[in-house]
């Protein structure tokens, strides 16, 4: 099934947008240690590092609505170069030692011009699908590749950036993604398969008939939340595997903990192409999130570092299958004109979810310990799991869904 998707994808997009994508995962962290190490302040590298996730979860949507109606070319083009340049001021700002109000702004641009290569790659991909007369089984393992690159990329990205800053300086980490941003951004934005997700033409119409057309159902609402819920239990567990490594008097593992768990994520996520289509979305979606809840549970009781490998690796099995399967749900619910919009309100939703439990629970866990955290990352799994539950689901014909919240009618 890879090998189809490969096929229909070729050699040159998947390396492309990978490399477009790396850059989005290195500027977070990167943006944290820059300014942490050259301002003397991790207060200042807070406000740094959230201004630039506000930017991103703000900015991401109004780039892909910009997609949806322009076509990617020339959004992708102007944002990767947009955001490059927003990098790169961010670090020479930095290196200059400015006060943190010029920080804030630069952090803040430099999460508004991300050009979304994720979604809009996951956007493109699709369309080549549903374009070549490919199968579900086939949309589906695009979906599941699309959503292993970006596993691997924030795994890869943070990675990259702990060890320039080990060898180097993270200033040195945040110039390496502003030239991916620039090189690779633009090759993603000028592929010819670029031209798979033109805006169609408006064919005569009534007003009425062409908002009917985007409008999106209820259920849209309710996968963006369950997203931004996903972030939240990143965000949380992030800050608990930070604290009781630290208690343990290992702080240099938070990061491999981490790592070990988005491999694990990722590796699930390529076999999710194997499961059986007589399993709809539907009980997909419910299965993940019980899953989300049953795996989250031991992060209470964690009491060794064995112990914390051994169950974030384990849950880290049930986040690929509820990530995958909302972007599956999403691509099935809204309707065309607004597909790279909605992908990016899914990849900002985690984002926003993952900055604000990281705040969070990282002020529960300074003075209550990382249980507590832990115990925020639950309570987010759990909310997962009602959400799905509460959503009545049919499975839609095409492009055409009948998946909405119960008993609510279709909105704009």
């Amino acid at each position: 099934m890879y090998r189809d998707t490969l096929s229909l994808l070729g050699p040159a997009l998947p390396v492309v947008s990978f490399l477009g994508r790396l850059p989005t995962a290195m500027c977070q962290l990167g943006s944290l240690l820059l300014v942490a190490e050259t301002s003397g302040s991790l207060a200042t590298a807070g406000l740094t590092g959230g201004a630039l996730a506000a930017g991103q979860t703000v900015a991401g949507p109004v780039i892909g609505r910009l997609a949806d109606r322009h076509g990617q070319r020339g959004v992708v083009l102007a944002a990767s170069l947009a955001n490059a340049v927003a990098v790169t001021a961010l670090v020479l700002a930095a290196l200059a030692d400015a006060p943190t109000g010029p920080l804030m702004v630069l952090g803040a641009l430099a999460g508004a011009t991300v050009p979304q290569v994720g979604p809009l790659a996951r956007t493109r991909s699709v369309a080549l699908a549903r374009r070549s007369g490919a199968d579900e089984r086939l949309v589906g393992a695009v979906l599941s590749f699309e959503g292993t690159l970006d596993e691997v990329s924030f795994v890869l990205g943070p990675a990259f950036v702990g060890l320039a800053a080990a060898l180097a300086h993270p200033a040195a980490a945040l110039l390496l993604a502003a030239l991916l941003l620039a090189g690779c951004g633009t090759a993603f934005a000028l592929h010819p398969t670029a031209r798979a997700t033109a805006p169609e033409e408006p064919a005569a119409t009534t007003r009425t008939s062409a908002a009917e057309r985007t409008r999106l159902p209820g259920s849209a609402y309710a996968l963006r939340g369950t997203m931004v819920l996903q972030g939240a239990m990143f965000g949380a567990s992030q800050a608990g595997i930070t604290a009781l490594t630290e208690e343990l008097g290992a702080p240099a593992q938070a990061g491999l903990v981490y790592a070990a768990m988005g491999v694990m994520s990722a590796t699930v996520g390529l076999s999710m192409a194997a499961v059986p289509a007589r399993i709809g979305l539907a009980t997909r979606w419910r299965a993940a999130t019980a899953g989300l809840v049953v795996l989250s549970v031991p992060l209470l009781f964690v009491g060794s570092l064995g112990a914390l490998y051994a169950v974030v690796v384990v849950l880290g099995a049930a986040y690929a299958p509820h990530l995958i399967t909302v972007f599956g749900l999403t691509e099935r619910t809204v309707p065309a004109a607004r597909l790279a919009e909605s992908m990016a309100f899914l990849t900002s939703g985690i984002v926003g979810g993952q900055a604000l439990a990281l705040a969070a629970s990282g002020r529960l866990a300074e003075g209550h310990g990382a249980p507590t955290a832990f115990a925020v990352a639950v309570g987010a799994a759990v909310a997962c799991a009602a959400l799905s539950w509460s959503v009545r689901v049919t499975e839609p014909v095409g492009s055409a869904s009948a998946l909405r919240p119960a008993g609510a009618e279709r909105s704009g």
